[in-house]
């Protein structure tokens, strides 16, 4: 357990009033046609429909809430004119009604304070708390200046915050799914095709003839319409290629399961390469017209044969050959999906330019069943001043990695830490919509940081671990009560959806936008604020793209035409990449220029102990993170994590299916709470498994509270990315405990 001078409080009663991952996961967005037919039929005609996109995960998905006159919520639909979810909501969707509905939300704001000698929270109003945040941000700004106020966001509330601070005079901003998540995807590929991924993903799985996933977790991430058109895609017998020291639920659908040893993917993608190359099978036309640096990438794989990576992968070189012709016979219709979550081992950008180089060998980039152009409609921001210019930003902060294009959370942690020779000093946080001690590795450095704050404020809809930190928590209502950001999506065709309030807020919760507007008006800063409800910037909005509020409260979801030319490359026409050679960049000079490899290299990895395996970690579909396991309609189908072992590992170890075992790390750090033992042959014996988001250790969160364990607890050991500062975590190793550790004296 980390000491720490700011004392955990627990969240008293204040301010409080099982479905296995396995290949049915991609059943969850199906059903019965006739029930549903007749559940659509019975909601529409009795309840009250607002438009709205979901907030469970990041997708998005545009929807109708139905409700009564009670201000009970009773049902979320999809939209069926949305193109993220074709009017089918995954789980996660339909089960947002649990947000709303969960006792053991956040209901007033709450203010650390001494009560009867002991640190505690108390009841506040919200003008005595948001007078309180003002007069902290105040008063960091004339002794450290603005910038010093540093907010880490995730989701709809960050962007309110992050508006709150530019006007404010600080663009100390960082999101830890830049490091932590996507960041080195959108990095590597940015560097060979001149472009980021984007979200959603512009994969046109609907057309594609090879789909390869290498990491990635397609159907238990509900990733909502790639989860249909893998299906689509999987019923018309496309092939499907799955990379994965497990035998995934998208592995358990495919043709191929390559089950790699962890660590080497490069090494397999660097002989996939070595055999498109020297069997003839890349896309010359392409290759040879928009490529460049074809010649030093032929010679640098020459010598990765299939042979030499099978000893460092343990892949058959029969199954890399097949693979690697699977895709080529496909081609240009087929994606090496670029993954989402990548933070991995501390050369990610790499790997992922990589899998861009390899999408490009073989032609797929702008191209049917490839990746197609994606469009998103430009929508003016509301009428506001110029934000004042900081005299530092995050970019000082992460200027030691030449490709971090947004805040390096873990930069804004060291910064917190005070040094005599930082020149960039943070001294508050506003913490909006993350969950820090369960989603940042390395809890000691972040518990150091939060000591030696000047303050804390934590916006969060419900008593994560983080409010326990907190000098002010403020209570935000779910997105099933507020207004929405506008929503524009890069997609095939650019689209807007909006999120309108369906009931108002229970207890004393209030939507960010509220809050940064009182905040912002108790700053003096009133003229970023020129408006009395967020309807009034969404109805502006809405006019200057040729609609209203109004009707879109009627529709909530509207297409437009692309016009930005077509949704795929015209080869008769000269077409320029975004990078600096107007090329994809097999080679890039700009790499070498500074000092980094300009074609990925594979360098191995540390390897676990005797008696050690390396932990893996991943999603499940009825879960996004950390932040559902509480959700009461969610926590009914899974309820906890397990622990996947080798049928030969459990043997060795002397542990059993369905016994709770403690993990402890190379570090010596054990998990506060048990968890269950699966035993199972769809693991390599070099590794473990589990879902993160679970083991929650707040006793207020009554559905969640020591329910399996947090894989975060034992992420210890971190390697950084170069070139962007990912956090590569899947360098860690655990054993096993049958005996509870934390019962001995």
């Amino acid at each position: 357990m980390v000491s720490s001078r700011r004392k955990f409080i627990k969240i008293s009663a204040l301010g409080l009033g099982g479905v296995a991952v396995s290949a049915s996961a991609f059943n969850f967005l199906g059903g019965n046609s006739y029930l549903d037919e007749l559940v659509y039929s019975n909601v529409v005609e009795n309840y009250k429909k607002t438009a709205t996109y979901c907030e469970v995960c990041f997708w998005k998905c545009a929807g109708w809430i139905y409700s009564d006159e009670n201000n009970n919520v009773k049902k979320i639909i999809g939209n069926e004119n949305d193109f993220q979810c074709y009017g089918r909501l995954c789980p996660r969707g339909t089960g947002g009604v649990g947000m709303y509905t969960d006792p053991d939300r956040l209901k007033t704001p709450l203010i650390r304070d001494i009560v009867n000698g002991e640190e505690s929270f108390r009841e506040a109003s919200w003008e005595e708390a948001l007078t309180l945040v003002a007069s902290k941000m105040k008063a960091v700004k004339n002794n450290h200046g603005a910038e010093s106020v540093a907010l880490i966001k995730h989701g709809e509330p960050g962007g309110h915050f992050e508006h709150l601070l530019k006007a404010f005079g600080s663009e100390t901003v960082a999101e830890p799914a830049f490091a932590q998540c996507r960041g080195p995807r959108e990095i590597g590929f940015k560097l060979t095709l001149g472009s980021w991924v984007g979200s959603p993903e512009p994969t046109d799985i609907k057309d594609t003839k090879c789909l390869v996933l290498i990491g990635s977790h397609i159907g238990e991430n509900m990733h909502n319409n790639q989860v249909q058109e893998m299906s689509d895609a999987i019923d018309r017998k496309a092939t499907i290629i799955t990379v994965d020291p497990r035998l995934s639920t998208a592995a358990s659908k495919s043709k191929y399961w390559l089950p790699i040893k962890p660590a080497t993917d490069i090494a397999l993608l660097l002989s996939w390469m070595h055999v498109i190359i020297y069997e003839n099978l890349y896309d010359k036309e392409y290759v040879e017209k928009f490529g460049f640096g074809f010649d030093q990438l032929k010679e640098h794989v020459r010598t990765f044969t299939p042979e030499w990576a099978y000893g460092i992968t343990t892949i058959k070189p029969d199954v890399i050959r097949k693979t690697a012709r699977e895709m080529a016979e496909a081609a240009p219709a087929v994606i090496i999906h670029p993954g989402r979550h990548v933070a991995w081992y501390g050369d990610d950008s790499q790997r992922s330019r990589a899998i861009a180089i390899l999408n490009a060998l073989l032609g797929s980039w702008g191209r049917r069943g490839g990746f197609y152009f994606k469009e998103a409609l430009k929508v003016p921001d509301f009428p506001q001043p110029p934000y004042p210019k900081p005299n530092w930003t995050w970019k000082e902060l992460s200027s030691k990695y030449p490709y971090a294009e947004m805040g390096v959370t873990n930069e804004v942690i060291r910064a917190s830490i005070p040094s005599e020779n930082h020149p960039y000093p943070v001294k508050g946080w506003l913490v909006a919509g993350c969950n820090l001690p369960v989603a940042i590795p390395n809890k000691k450095l972040l518990m150091e940081a939060i000591d030696n704050l000047e303050f804390l404020v934590v916006i969060d809809t419900m008593p994560m671990e983080v409010t326990g930190f907190a000098d002010v928590v403020l209570p935000e209502c779910s997105y099933l009560e507020r207004w929405g950001s506008l929503r524009s999506s890069t997609n095939r065709e650019p689209s807007i959806a909006l999120r309108a309030p369906a009931v108002e807020p229970l207890y004393d919760s209030k939507p960010a936008w509220w809050m940064a507007k009182q905040l912002g008006e108790k700053l003096g800063l009133h003229e970023y604020f020129n408006y009395n409800d967020y309807s009034e910037v969404l109805d502006w909005q809405f006019k200057q793209v040729g609609t209203s509020l109004d009707e879109m409260q009627k529709i909530g979801v509207k297409n437009y035409p692309r016009k930005t030319g077509a949704l795929y490359m015209n080869e008769n026409l000269d077409f320029k990449f975004p990078t600096k050679s107007g090329k994809i960049e097999f080679y890039s000079e700009e790499l070498e220029a500074i000092g980094q490899p300009p074609m990925p290299i594979y360098t191995p990895h540390p390897e676990p102990e005797k008696g050690f395996y390396r932990l893996n970690y991943g999603r499940a579909p009825m879960h996004t993170f950390s932040r559902t396991a509480n959700n009461p309609n969610l926590n009914d189908l899974m309820d906890e994590n397990t622990v996947w072992v080798n049928p030969k590992v459990a043997k060795i170890e002397g542990i059993k299916a369905d016994q709770y075992v403690w993990l402890k790390n190379q570090d010596g750090i054990i998990a506060t709470f048990p968890i269950k033992v699966r035993v199972t042959e769809r693991i390599r014996t070099d590794s473990v498994y589990m879902v993160h988001g679970f083991g929650h250790d707040n006793q207020k969160l009554t559905n969640a509270h020591g329910k399996g364990i947090s894989d975060t607890e034992l992420i210890t050991s971190v390697k950084i990315d170069p070139l962007m500062g990912g956090t590569g975590m899947r360098g860690n190793f655990i054993t096993f405990l049958t005996e509870n550790p934390h019962n001995i004296a």
